[in-house]
């Protein structure tokens, strides 16, 4: 019997997020024969400025917006923590099916996800024509780049940020720094822009040989950014393109070394 070839036989591979989503990756690497290390680079916290999400939330619950975006499972989080209930006359936009799964687990209709591209650029230019007028309320990381409220802005629609939540970095333990330092961790996913800078932040500078996977362009961008060699970038923003994309450069290295490529907006 001809033995099976696991493209990451060996490979030791740092995932930057626990919970589900860490676990579920995990088990994706190890089908292809990796051994994956889970080390959450970072967490979230309540927001900084409590007054103005509750009033935001208020507002949102006394219909006074048309439509809400939520960019993030973690922003459904905290809609579930304040029992946000949304009126069946504002709609609800989801950055991405993966957020959209998220706003369903968690009781809430999707009126609107982008089908092309699953993110903030992506979910302007695919914005519906037909709804370009009306208040928007956007709750996100209090880190969050302004993409996509001066990108619905620009479209006529009045955008309004509200800090949901606060993005804070989780020191990682020292044998992952000393694994990573010695090159015992073959690659590194990296899922945000906010953990490509813990990871520059904690980890750099990384060996030549650690290979570093985006989750997408505007990750790829934002890691660069941070000081970061990008050598894989997932077409989707999925988890499951980011594996593949670093299956593919395991088997094939020269092929998959990305260009530089400009901020997705």
């Amino acid at each position: 019997m001809t033995p099976v070839v696991k493209p990451l036989a060996g490979w030791r591979v740092l995932v930057p997020r626990g919970g589900k989503w860490g676990d579920s990756v995990a088990a994706t690497l190890r089908g292809y024969g990796a051994l994956p290390v889970i080390a959450p680079m970072i967490n979230f916290a309540s927001s900084d400025d409590g007054p103005a999400l509750t009033s935001a939330l208020d507002d949102l619950q006394a219909g006074a917006f048309d439509w809400v975006v939520i960019t993030s499972a973690t922003t459904v989080d905290v809609l579930m923590s304040q029992r946000v209930a949304i009126p069946d006359a504002t709609k609800i936009a989801a950055v991405g099916e993966t957020t959209g799964a998220a706003l369903t687990l968690a009781g809430y209709r999707v009126d609107y996800v982008p089908e092309a591209d699953n993110s903030a650029r992506g979910l302007v230019k695919e914005w519906p024509k037909s709804e370009i007028n009306g208040r928007v309320l956007v709750p996100q990381s209090d880190i969050a780049e302004p993409t996509l409220v001066t990108g619905l802005a620009a479209l006529g629609l009045d955008a309004h940020f509200v800090a949901a939540y606060r993005t804070v970095g989780v020191p990682v333990a020292d044998h992952i720094r000393t694994d990573v330092a010695t090159g015992r961790i073959r690659a590194i996913l990296v899922t945000s822009g906010s953990v490509a800078r813990q990871i520059a932040a904690q980890l750099a500078p990384l060996p030549d040989a650690t290979v570093v996977a985006c989750i997408g362009p505007r990750t790829a961008f934002d890691a660069r950014a941070a000081g970061l060699a990008v050598h894989v970038i997932a077409e989707n923003r999925s988890a499951t393109s980011l594996v593949e994309a670093l299956v593919e450069h395991a088997i094939h290295p020269t092929d998959s070394t990305p260009n530089d490529s400009a901020p997705e907006g």
